[in-house]
């Protein structure tokens, strides 16, 4: 009987709990009820926050009452709760009207976004609009890679560093993966084991991360493309040194360090003197004489030999330092980058294609923007996103269409403005952007071991390739067991395609039957008609002056040519002072 009585009063007490939630739920129901009838008709508009009313004159409907703008909360309330949004959502609601692209175009805005993507990075990147180019960056970072062999051919995302401020280089070597970010850090993304979500250990590509170094600014390593001759990773740094002996002060040196790309220890180091400040650096030779060349500011090109063999000995010696020979010979040459393989070098640069001086110049119509080498061939992209081939063809990897050997840069006529372009052992890629602005990738040459997914057998031209490639991918790599593509945004990097001249443009005419040769090869004259007819509409002598330097940068001529006659014009602009006037029209 008693432990019936104790189960009746337990029951009662839950009873009575229940009760009581409930009386709290009602009177919690009944306030909210009241301030919703004490706020009744509170309405916020859908359409444009600047707009008037959406109804005419000013009349809304019975039951609705006043609607309430967006514009009456605070700013600061407003930004904040847009902060939350991704990225992709705020840039679409600054696309709805003038009031919403003011408020998401605003810099306070991008900076809290900033602080929430990256709540480590305290100070403002470089550029005009440095928190929403920062922003974007660390949204749109990202490393993918997709394995060719295996039974899962899908792609994947490697670790995302968070002290990353986006990704602008990478560079995979025979185990790891290194990357550099717009803050001079260097990361070292190592392979591990990891447990899978099943409890099966596996193996799985950069998926942990350390800070390798700071104050990098760039790095380089074997050149050749089989990552298994990567032992070592050279990294081009700005350190403080201690200045005289005596004082407190100290000044920055910039110096090659040397790490195992196995374990990330530093073996090496190499300091400058401080007047001498380098951009670049690329490795050229085998591991017994390794030639280092590092790029100045200036453009000049210097190089120093090291035995790669001897790196791991803890000893001290003295390198030389001596200037290259393009840079000897040719002073007044200015080097704007520099690629290379196990045994040439490709320099880009603004140079007087008739000067018998420079070595192998390449006979080129305009100018290149970047350019890729191979093991044996090489790929040039010029100013009008024109691609040119040029090498060893023997399994198509120019991409031409055939299997022959190219001694002169050949135009690859079906593909332009790419995005990117890289050159392998015996095979190329390409990654283009369509007018949607989707990515694709394309390939040609040798397609054993999977290297051109969709293509076993390899093409001799460009094909797409059967890989999805990600929204925002800027530079891409392959090596023997694995496609790298490097995703970042940046929005101060606009693309520097120019629009081909008419005179370059308009294809040879076919020739008619019973014709001889086309009277007008190329579409010259038609193309100095039009030019003539620009010249004519310009109103005064000064627009004429301004539009024929523009004709002149369009028509194919070299560059000291351009030179030439820009300079002319620019001596007849300031002698005529800007006071004459146009001729009359001309009669018809």
């Amino acid at each position: 009987m008693g432990g019936r009585g104790a189960r009746r009063d337990e029951g009662r007490s839950r009873e009575g709990a229940v009760r009581m939630v409930r009386r709290s739920r009602s009177r919690k129901l009944q306030k909210l009820t009241g301030l919703c009838r004490r706020e009744e008709g509170l309405r916020v508009k859908r359409s444009c926050p600047s707009c008037g009313p959406s109804e005419p004159g000013g009349e809304e409907k019975k039951g609705r009452g006043n609607p309430v703008s967006v514009q009456l909360f605070p700013p600061e309330l407003v930004e904040h709760i847009i902060s939350f949004l991704p990225v992709r959502d705020v840039v679409a609601l600054g696309q709805t009207c003038h009031y919403f692209h003011q408020v998401c175009d605003a810099e306070s805005m991008w900076r809290r976004i900033c602080h929430r993507l990256s709540p480590r990075l305290r100070e403002q990147g470089s550029g005009v609009r440095p928190w929403k180019r920062a922003a974007i960056l660390n949204y749109t970072k990202g490393l993918y890679f997709q394995a060719f062999g295996g039974r899962r051919r899908c792609l994947s995302k490697s670790v995302a560093p968070q002290l990353a401020h986006g990704y602008r280089r990478f560079l995979p070597t025979k185990d790891h993966v290194f990357i550099l970010d717009y803050a001079g850090t260097l990361f070292f993304l190592k392979n591990a084991l990891v447990s899978s979500t099943l409890g099966q250990i596996q193996w799985k590509r950069a998926c942990r991360y350390i800070v390798l170094c700071r104050g990098a600014k760039d790095f380089a390593s074997d050149p050749r493309c089989d990552t298994v001759y990567r032992k070592y990773l050279y990294v081009l740094a700005t350190r403080e040194q201690p200045g005289v002996v005596g004082t407190t002060s100290s000044r920055a040196c910039d110096c090659v360090e040397v790490y195992l790309q196995s374990s990330g220890q530093r073996v090496f180091k190499m300091t400058f003197h401080h007047s001498m400040s380098f951009k670049q650096i690329v490795l050229v030779g085998q591991e017994t004489q390794r030639a280092l060349l590092l790029l100045t500011e200036e453009g000049k090109i210097y190089s120093l030999v090291v035995n790669e063999t001897q790196l791991d000995q803890p000893r001290s010696y003295t390198v030389q330092l001596a200037l290259r020979k393009v840079s000897r010979c040719l002073p007044h040459l200015r080097v704007a980058c520099m690629a290379s393989n196990q045994s040439s070098t490709l320099y880009i640069t603004a140079f007087d294609p008739l000067d018998q001086q420079m070595p192998l110049a390449l006979s080129l119509p305009a100018k290149i923007l970047f350019c890729a080498l191979g093991y044996n061939h090489l790929g040039l992209v010029d100013e009008f996103g024109r691609i040119f081939m040029q090498g060893n063809n023997r399994y198509g990897q120019l991409g031409t269409g055939d299997k022959m050997d190219r001694g002169e840069p050949t135009q690859v006529h079906y593909l332009q403005r790419p995005i990117a372009l890289w050159c392998g052992l015996n095979h190329s890629l390409v990654l283009s952007q369509g007018s949607d602005f989707s990515k694709e990738l394309l390939g040609c040459g040798c397609g054993a071991g999977g290297r051109l997914p969709g293509w076993p057998k390899g093409s001799a031209s460009f094909v797409k390739l059967h890989i999805k490639v990600p929204l925002c991918a800027c530079s891409l790599c392959s090596t023997r067991e694995c496609l790298y593509m490097l995703s970042s945004h940046d929005i101060e990097h606009h693309p520097a395609y120019r629009d081909l001249p008419a005179s370059k443009a308009v294809g040879t005419p076919e020739p008619s039957l019973g014709a001889g040769a086309p009277q007008d090869p190329g579409g010259v004259a038609w193309a100095c008609e039009e030019y003539l007819s620009q010249i004519h509409n310009c109103p005064t002598l000064q627009d004429r002056m301004e539009k024929m330097k523009e004709i002149v940068g369009w028509m194919p001529l070299m560059a000291a040519q351009k030179d030439f006659f820009w300079e002319a014009l620019d001596m007849l602009q300031r002698a005529a002072g800007g006071a004459g006037q146009g001729p009359p029209p001309p009669e018809s």
